[in-house]
């Protein structure tokens, strides 16, 4: 798989810390950002320090580990507001996710971390800080700090909350080989910090490869682990993995190289986000998750991939909340009956289908309707990405289809008889004044018959899409929805509302 295929998340915005807005993402501020800039007599009243306990409590809880141990070092003041700290938060400096971070930037952001670590917890034997947060980058010093915090988690007066293990490059610019090296290194920092993993309840990983039977090993280790994320993740050219773990409730997975992630035995398990698959099977199988209530899964389909078949990869889960994401391009779901649906649709009452290409027709959608008789609300996205890859011989390259986006989706709605009794809320973001739509909500107003309200919505906001507005038939202005209501029936339906909602800004 190309890297140039890899998902990213998006960058936080960053702003200038303030006392008001200062969070802990301001990681490279000064402490002198805390003081006004004003003139020098303010600095000899030190205003700040005359704030009550409670307010400088406030300010310190908001700083990162670093710049919070230099607050004891301001004034004799400021000394007994750390020893008030209820919780921690230790974590490294700017971590900007769209770039790769230099070794001397990564060495010097551990060690900024340690140094402040040690001080904090290692000087101190009583009223020991909760940690909430650690987030480490791979390396030798990342081991370093976490012996230093298990040998306090060990104490058991402290809990570790959430661990996010940071790599050098970003999952765009990562090799095969990058991956292998991040996965031995973490290996070395599970080994060798067995305490600080055995109280861990969120775990986040990136860009790391490593053997089939280290997983199961992590695992063994965080038995209290509730969350776990695991981006740009894999075992080698498209391996299994079998999760099983008696305490997991909600899991996150992103550009997955596995050729399937069977969930074995999850009995605890309620939410799953599963996104981007290399396998051009089945990515994913459901086994013992009796409480799993929302399933999101999106992929950007390519021409090897396969049509799934919702009714085999769900198999015996029956949720509540189901979001599938298309990414603009091939729709990846095969439409089955109600027969085949009965068991893995029964208690939907949500659903959204995100990101459906604007070349597609509507009319397959059809299917979920009549497999989940218990659906209340109905979403659907119709949205090409300004971010989509339009170059035809790039395309080629990275092996997009070439097929039309919802082909092999073709769904004959039996009929005219059928009706469906509880779908209450029909919601279209990117709806257009055109046939296919009219047709589809026309579809849906005469199948449901207690359908209550219609919302039309705008396509998502982006506003630095050249293409924001081409061939955009929104109808805006009171004479053009008057037009699109005149459309529909509504005189058959009295108690239906049509909405056009004002998008916020």
């Amino acid at each position: 798989m190309s890297s140039s295929l890899r998902r990213r998340p998006a960058a936080r915005p960053m702003g200038k810390p303030s006392v008001k807005g200062l969070n802990s993402y301001n990681r490279w501020s000064s402490l002198a950002n805390l003081i006004p800039e004003e003139e020098e007599s303010y600095y000899q009243e030190d205003r700040l320090s005359d704030l009550p306990d409670d307010v400088l409590l406030n300010i310190v809880e908001r700083l990162d580990i670093a710049d919070a141990a230099r607050t004891s070092t301001l004034s004799r003041r400021w000394k007994p507001i750390l020893a008030m700290l209820a919780e921690i938060s230790i974590k490294v400096g700017s971590v900007d996710p769209e770039h790769d971070r230099t070794c001397d930037e990564v060495v010097r952001a551990n060690a900024t971390v340690l140094g402040a670590t040690r001080s904090l917890l290692e000087k101190r034997t009583a009223n020991l800080h909760a940690i909430r947060c650690m987030r480490l980058f791979l390396g030798d010093a990342s081991a370093i700090v976490s012996k230093t915090i298990g040998n306090t988690v060990a104490t058991k007066k402290v809990g570790l909350v959430e661990l996010d293990i940071l790599t050098e490059k970003v999952t765009k610019t990562c090799t095969d080989d990058d991956m292998a090296t991040y996965g031995r290194q973490l290996m070395a920092f599970v080994d060798a910090c067995p305490d600080t993993l055995s109280g861990l309840t969120r775990l986040k990983l990136e860009n790391v490869m490593i053997g089939g039977s280290d997983f199961p090993k992590i695992f063994s280790i965080c038995k209290r682990l509730v969350f776990l994320r695991l981006d740009n993740c894999d075992m080698g050219s498209l391996s299994l993995l079998e999760l099983q773990h008696p305490q997991l409730r909600q899991l996150e997975m992103e550009n997955i190289y596995f050729e399937r992630v069977d969930l074995n035995w999850l009995p605890e398990l309620t939410t799953l986000t599963f996104s981007c698959w290399a396998s051009p099977r089945d990515p994913l199988s459901f086994g013992y998750v009796p409480l799993l209530q929302t399933v999101s899964i999106t992929n950007c389909s390519l021409s090897y991939h396969k049509m799934l078949k919702l009714s085999e990869v769900l198999g015996n889960a029956t949720i509540s909340n189901l979001r599938l994401n298309f990414e603009s391009e091939k729709i990846w779901v095969k439409p089955e009956g109600p027969k085949e649906l009965s068991q893995v649709f029964n208690k939907l009452r949500l659903v959204h289908l995100a990101d459906i290409s604007e070349e597609c027709d509507l009319t397959w959608t059809m299917f979920v309707l009549q497999g989940a008789p218990s659906l209340e609300e109905l979403r659907i996205t119709v949205w090409d990405k300004c971010l989509m890859l339009r170059d035809e011989s790039e395309r080629k390259l990275h092996r997009y289809s070439e097929e039309k986006k919802d082909a092999r989706t073709e769904w004959e709605t039996s009929a005219s008889a059928f009706k469906h009794h509880n779908l209450l809320v029909l919601r279209i973001f990117g709806f257009q004044s055109e046939d296919k739509f009219v047709d589809y909500v026309t579809a849906v107003m005469e199948a449901a018959v207690n359908l209550k309200d219609i919302y039309l919505l705008e396509k998502p906001t982006c506003e630095t899409c050249p293409r924001r507005k081409i061939k955009d038939r929104y109808p805006r202005t009171t004479k053009q929805r008057n037009m699109v209501r005149s459309c529909f029936n509504m005189d058959m339906h009295p108690l239906l509302r049509i909405h056009f909602p004002v998008r916020a800004k």
